[in-house]
């Protein structure tokens, strides 16, 4: 592939693209908004590129390497623009994760890190305080000999703090190399690392900003002014999507954390109706947490005309949702054919597909004979592939299927990943001749995507992926099931809502207080780990779920009995 494009950037490398953005939008750059929302602290471009320079020489005289992965869990803030921004001019792998909940650092938080840190062979993390509390109580031994809060990474004495002597301190990279690991959902319910090259990012941009400004015949940077994004850092449409996309672009990016939008929605819409042509996307669950929490009187004096690409993304689009949205900010001049469906994935870098006619949320009725199990009638287009990617539908044996049958949506182009961090087993399964094997349904039509479900057993709850077995797991150590008692955990469709997930459980409790009880506790664990509020707790005896004969829970089929009433529940 070329690494000049014709958009809003032509560098070939991530710390280049930077430069670039502190060169020619000076003016432009990043606002970060307090917990409340209400207080904003901004940088411009050249003042971030200052601040990633620093970093990198405090990476040099930590010891980071070029090469090495380096794990940044910090919540959105200028500790995370030093510490994952740093590690990339240095030429380390920057792996952004989930950073601990408000509450602070939980237990399964802090397992999962010290586990993907050994998986991935990680010298350098850096997090809060509170996880280093936590995994020091944990005994995670390993964990706490490579930990370094922000603090002692601003206190590190910089390599090369004269003028020019940071050149030892800052790689020069090529388009095609390795620019950073970002994490997706595994098998085993720790991530994988998705490589990712910077030629992929800054494609995937130019692609997004062509896409995104197709219905308005010219692209994004010539109309956009700026970005609004309450998405995590960690997420791949956070990152690519928003972070890099901005600054790609030379837009401003406004940024709230996801806990203040989860608290006061209104925030979000506020800032969309002050900062002038914008952009900004969205899984399904927030446009849906909109509606659920906001009147439209809510909205009463807000403009949202110039809020011209909604784009919505990174879990199924109900019509529902976005109908509901409409209605809720009509009088604020939101327009729904500004609704902009697309389909990517981390292993995508990020977009894939894109819809083009900026027409709002088309439908085509499901199939006849197709059987998701997750309740849908409709599906919606996300669009043709972006430039230079293919997409076709196959059968399970991998031949290609004709248009309108659904098969699994497999992508090709320059912005699929190059494999799995330390995971050649994972690469070959998910990697076949170049094509992407995504584990999702779908069909085309017209030389449009229509996603319809998916071969995974991955849950996709708010706009992140999520393995059963977590769940299970979870709701096992409360029952203390796992041997000859199980658990099995899926997602059902509810409504606008979206999906939620569902636990079923094995026991010989008979008693309907003891039952009510284990729900109450299978509910609170999964809560205090997950940050996640489960639609229903269900409880059959010993046996009634059904498994294969090598005694692996068969989750399609129990969800099917759920869906049909068939379960024998104990707690009815």
């Amino acid at each position: 592939m070329k690494s000049a494009f014709s958009g809003g950037t032509d560098a070939g490398t991530l710390p280049a693209a930077l430069e670039q953005a502190a060169r020619r939008a000076p003016h432009r750059g990043i606002g970060i908004f307090d917990g409340r929302g209400r207080r904003v602290e901004r940088l411009l471009y050249p003042e971030i590129l200052d601040l990633a320079r620093l970093g990198a020489r405090r990476h040099a005289a930590l010891g980071v390497t070029p090469g090495e992965p380096v794990l940044v869990c910090l919540p959105s803030s200028w500790e995370w623009m030093e510490a994952w921004l740093g590690a990339l001019l240095r030429g380390a792998l920057p792996v952004a994760v989930a950073p601990p909940g408000a509450m602070g650092a939980s237990e399964a938080h802090v397992r999962k890190l010290a586990a993907l840190a050994e998986r991935l062979g990680a010298r350098h993390v850096f997090s809060t305080p509170a996880v280093g509390r936590e995994a020091e109580t944990l005994g995670l031994d390993g964990l706490t000999a490579i930990l370094r809060t922000p603090g002692e990474l601003a206190a590190a004495a910089p390599v090369g703090a004269v003028p020019g002597g940071d050149r030892g301190a800052l790689a020069t990279p090529s388009t095609d190399d390795l620019a950073f690991l970002q994490l997706t959902s595994g098998s085993t319910g720790l991530p994988r690392a998705v490589m990712i090259p910077h030629g992929a990012v800054l494609h995937n941009n130019h692609a997004s900003d062509l896409a995104i400004g197709a219905p308005h015949g010219r692209p994004t940077h010539q109309w956009a002014e700026s970005m609004v994004s309450w998405l995590p850092l960690n997420h791949d449409m956070g990152l690519v999507g928003c972070f890099f996309l901005s600054l790609n672009l030379g837009l401003d990016l406004w940024l709230f954390n996801p806990t203040t939008f989860l608290a006061r929605p209104k925030l979000w819409l506020e800032q969309l109706a002050q900062r002038g042509p914008t952009f900004a996307p969205a899984p399904n669950f927030g446009y849906q947490l909109c509606t659920e929490r906001l009147k439209a009187g809510d909205l009463e004096g807000l403009d949202l005309s110039g809020w011209r690409g909604a784009m919505t993304g990174a879990e199924m689009v109900r019509p529902e949702t976005a109908a509901a949205f409409a209605e809720l900010t009509a009088a604020a001049h939101f327009a729904p054919e500004a609704f902009r469906p697309c389909y990517g994935l981390a292993e995508g870098t990020l977009a894939v597909t894109f819809d083009l006619k900026g027409q709002g949320v088309r439908t085509l009725p499901l199939p006849e004979g197709a059987d998701t199990g997750l309740g849908l009638k409709a599906v919606v287009s996300t669009g043709p592939p972006i430039p230079d990617t293919e997409v076709r539908i196959v059968a399970p044996e991998g031949s290609a299927l004709p248009e309108g049958a659904i098969g699994e949506v497999r992508a090709r182009g320059p912005g699929i990943f190059r494999g799995y961090y330390n995971d050649a087993a994972a690469t070959a399964e998910g990697l076949r001749d170049g094509w992407l094997c995504t584990g999702d349904l779908g069909f085309l039509k017209d030389g449009e995507l229509y996603l319809t479900g998916r071969i995974k057993d991955v849950l996709i709850l708010r706009g992140h992926n999520l393995m059963p077995h977590e769940l299970e797991w979870l709701a096992e150590e409360v029952t203390g099931g796992g041997g000859a008692q199980r658990t099995g955990a899926f997602s059902i469709a509810r409504g606008s809502e979206g999906e939620e997930a569902v636990v079923v459980a094995e026991t010989t409790e008979k008693d309907p207080q003891a039952l009510a009880a284990l729900a109450h506790d299978i509910r609170q664990r999964v809560g205090r780990t997950l940050s996640l509020t489960l639609a229903d707790v269900a409880f059959v005896r010993r046996g009634k779920i059904p498994k294969t004969t090598s005694g692996k829970v068969q989750r399609r089929q129990l969800r099917q009995m759920y869906l049909d009433g068939e379960l024998e529940r104990l707690d009815a």
